[in-house]
């Protein structure tokens, strides 16, 4: 999973204007990187001018995915993604972006501003950089890795003690730690689930 741009524009009735970037472009040969970042540039500002305010749309392009999304105030940012990266993910962070970037840059700023030196605003390549991995960044992904982790665990477990050639009927007669009425319990459970099965 990969994150190779990070834009925050402004959109106003038909203008939008780049308000501030970060790229990431160290897998590109250092001769294709200004044609990248300026397509990617490219890229987000016509996403941008295509969408409705507000909304959020993927669209993918070969082996990568923009996502985009337009605030109802107009204040709008774009990730470059490569095909991996989880949509939700993405569009946690552009919430987080855009609300962190109206936090510190006031509105009036975004219509006013001619150049992207003109914004004070420089935590966008921190931002890019933190969600460049999703399991540190987003508390969800990292609550469903460990769950899948746990999935994997508990199949071994069980995987193991079948192997053994142990059988659940067995361990229960020979356990003394059960008591007769449970044991009979348990072997009438047994019988009863195994006459629903044929039904």
């Amino acid at each position: 999973m990969k994150l190779y741009a990070l834009m925050v524009f402004y959109k106003q009735d038909d203008t939008v204007k780049l308000l501030k970037a970060a790229y990431e472009l160290g897998s590109f040969s250092f001769f294709q990187r200004g044609s990248v970042q300026e397509f990617m540039g490219f890229t987000g500002k016509i996403l941008v001018e295509r969408s409705a305010v507000p909304s959020r749309s993927s669209v993918k392009e070969q082996d990568y995915l923009c996502h985009c999304y337009v605030r109802a105030d107009g204040l709008s940012a774009v990730v470059v993604a490569d095909g991996e990266y989880v949509q939700r993910v993405a569009f946690t962070m552009l919430t987080k972006v855009l609300d962190d970037f109206a936090q510190k840059v006031p509105p009036p700023q975004w219509a006013a501003a001619k150049d992207e030196k003109e914004i004070a605003y420089a935590q966008l390549p921190e931002l890019l950089a933190k969600w460049q991995n999703p399991r540190e960044a987003d508390a969800m992904t990292r609550v469903q890795e460990e769950v899948e982790e746990t999935k994997i665990i508990l199949h071994s477990t069980i995987q193991s003690v079948l192997e053994r050639g142990e059988k659940l009927d067995d361990l229960v007669e020979k356990s003394e730690g059960l008591s007769a009425q449970s044991k009979m319990f348990y072997k009438q459970a047994r019988k009863m689930n195994r006459c629903c099965s044929w039904v």
